[in-house]
């Protein structure tokens, strides 16, 4: 099996159990090892009082990216902690997407960056996440 193909049978697995993700409407529009990128459409009942998107669906849409790019070798991960700086506001109708690329993987910790940006290309937010494999397989190789 390639890798591209096991971070593909690996988000399959993820996605089938991911009821989170799907709920708030997001897309996997691409994975490879160690990365993924997703994509969100901003409805209304993303946003916030402020009548922008609020930045719990950002950071959900960033955190989701960030588990599939570290599952992508078909070991449970989990994040150990993750942090995010919001760069500019999100609107209604405003098309996200989030590309998690891992920086560094040592031992069973690892660095991912996501950055996520709108239709338009601007970036609208930087994500960065620690992740801690656990060891399981998500599917049977």
């Amino acid at each position: 099996m390639t890798p591209k193909q096991r971070a593909t049978r690996s988000a399959e697995a993820m996605w089938a159990g991911d009821k989170a993700s799907a709920w708030v409407g997001m897309e996997i529009a691409e994975i490879d090892e160690g990365r993924a990128t997703l994509t969100l459409d901003i409805r209304e009942d993303h946003c916030n009082g402020h009548g922008i998107g609020h930045g719990g669906v950002t950071f959900m849409l960033a955190d989701s990216a960030f588990a599939f790019a570290c599952n992508s070798r078909n070991v449970t991960t989990v994040a150990q902690h993750n942090s995010i700086s919001f760069l500019a506001p999100v609107r209604l109708g405003d098309t996200l997407t989030a590309t998690a690329v891992e920086q560094t993987l040592r031992g069973r910790s690892g660095i991912t960056d996501v950055t996520v940006t709108n239709q338009s290309g601007e970036t609208i937010a930087l994500f960065r996440g620690a992740s801690r494999a656990l060891g399981s397989p998500l599917f049977e190789e």
